[in-house]
């Protein structure tokens, strides 16, 4: 019998058959293909069971104390600083450990799903007008469903990306050529994976009968494939950790880096990583977090739309807190702001790069379009070089230029390469909470959240993470402010600023209006496709709503979308994950 999140019996028979494997793992039969197979050598096996028998125990430990914590949020308790007897080493007078000349430069950042081959190509590539990001995060969270094919998938082509060997062919159609994208080795960006975070489950590999996590399987399998390939050429192997909580859980991956590192006979201290500072928890513990991974640290990253996320969901029943529409919290209101003024200045004070947030454009179709566009990333990243960030984001390669031009600009007029040395003004334990009662409250803003929840969740159900929606890359954060928001509004009886109530007649009565627009709009877009072919469509969104629909009116708000990834060739189980209970 297969396990939740929590250790805890599934309630339907999901009937899955597991395939026993070297050291006391498991996968699940469905999955043992031959690229399972490919992957998953008796090494990787050998360090994956280790990994998991050394931190699983540990991890528990943490998920359980995360749920301890909001349970005391729930009950009127507020995220604080920690006192001053705990840890204090992390506040004195300490730096990470010197960073290598590959990690230096890192003005724009540019991440998209790994599994995507031709995305991973674009990433390390350069655009149509010349521009290359300094680094490319190839991700296994946010913006890659978490499939088992999606895995293994993105598995070997970070391999094959790493040996510049990547390749992807668009096949021929309706009189188009066909087109090969290929890597040039001499002039790529640095290149980082972004792992999964504490919470998630792999479902279809199994230690000792108990789910891998997630970030053991995505760090042990990408490291055995590709970081000697890495260092054989001079570079870093560089990683992302998203979601951590507490410095605790920093201290886990800290210990997860150095087994990972000794199995491989790779000295401590070689692998680098950036830590997601997204939740409302860890934006109080950032000094700690930091610490707790300082011999491996390269920096602190500010993901804002995480952090909103958070915010709403750490503080969902508290009503003096209730959020304005998602579009109006931007990175200059009072809270997010200090928030990342404050990692900028934690940073710079201990010699790690404190990088900014996300530009989610996508290219619009007209020029005029575009143009404003660009304005908007311009205004953006400029704000964020005048505070002291190192770099930032993108989500497309057509905004690298108007991303990267602030920072240029900027760090060659004082010649140098990043902004280190820049330590903000603020309070040393500035004001960090979210303030509700301000901003606008309306209709517009559920419509937003509805429109979003429907595009994404089209794309979830097809097995796809992220998706280019009215002009911007959403990704699985996204969707999670976007349900957080409206669970919050109909929590506290919100009144719009036109008077209307929220209620959840009016949630579902906006998803019909949504998603006929939805309709339309498809059937124009399809219109020179056969009727079975639009009609498919059609009802893909049709289903995308219901499901989407289904988790804003919760009765009460799931952690996380998912904790646990599909059971390939399981349909129950894809199911279950959609109903309300399955993170609990």
């Amino acid at each position: 019998m297969a396990t939740t999140q929590h250790n805890q019996p599934m309630d339907v028979d999901t009937s899955v058959s597991w395939t026993p494997l070297a050291h006391g793992v498991e996968v699940n039969d469905n999955g043992w293909t031959d690229q399972a197979q490919r992957v998953l050598t008796d090494d990787l096996l050998e360090l994956i069971a280790e990994a998991h028998r050394a931190l699983e125990p540990r991890r528990q430990e943490l998920l359980a104390a995360r749920r301890e914590r909001q349970a005391e949020y729930d009950d009127g308790a507020v995220p604080d600083y920690l006192p001053p007897d705990e840890l204090p080493e992390a506040r004195g007078d300490w730096n990470v450990a010197p960073l290598p000349d590959d990690l230096l430069e890192r003005r724009v950042e540019i991440t998209g799903p790994v599994n995507n081959a031709k995305m991973v190509i674009n990433m390390l590539s350069r655009n149509d007008d010349g521009s290359r990001a300094d680094a490319a995060m190839l991700d296994f969270e946010d913006s890659m469903k978490p499939t088992w094919d999606n895995v293994l998938t993105g598995v070997e082509n970070v391999s094959e990306a790493a040996a510049g060997t990547l390749q992807f062919v668009k096949r021929a159609s309706n009189g188009t050529p066909e087109k090969k994208y290929t890597l040039d080795p001499n002039d790529m960006p640095l290149l980082m994976v972004r792992i999964r975070g504490l919470h998630l489950d792999e479902s279809n590999l199994r230690v000792d009968g108990t789910p891998v996590s997630g970030a053991i399987l995505d760090l042990a399998a990408v490291a055995y494939h590709s970081a000697k390939t890495l260092m054989e050429q001079g570079k870093t192997p560089k990683y992302y950790v998203p979601k951590v909580e507490h410095y605790t859980e920093a201290a886990w991956y800290d210990e997860l880096f150095r087994i990972v590192q000794r199995a491989l006979g790779i000295d401590e201290g070689t692998f680098k990583a950036t830590f997601l500072i997204e939740t409302l928890p860890a934006a109080f513990q950032m000094e700690e977090i930091l610490y707790s991974f300082r011999e491996h640290a390269a920096g602190l990253n500010g993901g804002r739309w995480d952090k909103i996320f958070s915010d709403i969901k750490v503080l969902k029943e508290h009503g003096d807190r209730v959020l304005a529409d998602r579009n109006w919290i931007d990175i200059q209101r009072p809270w997010m702001e200090m928030y990342v003024k404050q990692l900028i200045k934690v940073c710079h004070k201990h010699g790690a790069f404190g990088m900014g947030g996300m530009a989610p454009q996508t290219p619009g179709r007209s020029e005029e379009m575009r143009e404003k566009q660009r304005a908007g990333v311009v205004d953006d990243k400029e704000f964020e070089a005048s505070i002291g960030h190192d770099g930032c984001w993108v989500s497309h390669p057509y905004f690298i230029g108007p991303a990267m031009k602030p920072f240029k600009d900027k760090l060659d007029a004082e010649d140098r390469r990043n902004q280190l040395d820049v330590i903000p003004d603020i309070p040393d334990r500035p004001d960090l909470l979210p303030k509700g009662d301000t901003g606008p409250k309306t209709i517009d803003g559920i419509r937003v959240n509805v429109r979003v929840s429907i595009g994404y969740m089209k794309g979830w159900n097809q097995g796809i993470g992220a998706v280019a929606w009215d002009n911007r890359m959403e990704d699985l954060a996204t969707f999670e402010i976007s349900r957080a928001q409206i669970f919050q509004w109909l929590r506290h009886n919100v009144t719009l600023d036109d008077g209307t109530d929220v209620t959840p007649d009016l949630v579902s009565r906006i998803f019909d209006e949504e998603l006929e627009k939805i309709e339309a709009e498809t059937r124009e877009f399809f219109s020179d496709r056969p009727d079975d072919v639009i009609e498919e469509q059609v009802e893909r969104f049709r289903k995308a709503a219901e499901d989407a629909e289904a988790i804003f009116t919760e009765d009460e708000m799931r952690p996380f979308l998912a904790c646990e990834s599909e059971l390939t060739g399981v349909p129950e189980h894809k199911a279950r994950l959609l109903r309300e209970d399955s993170c609990a």
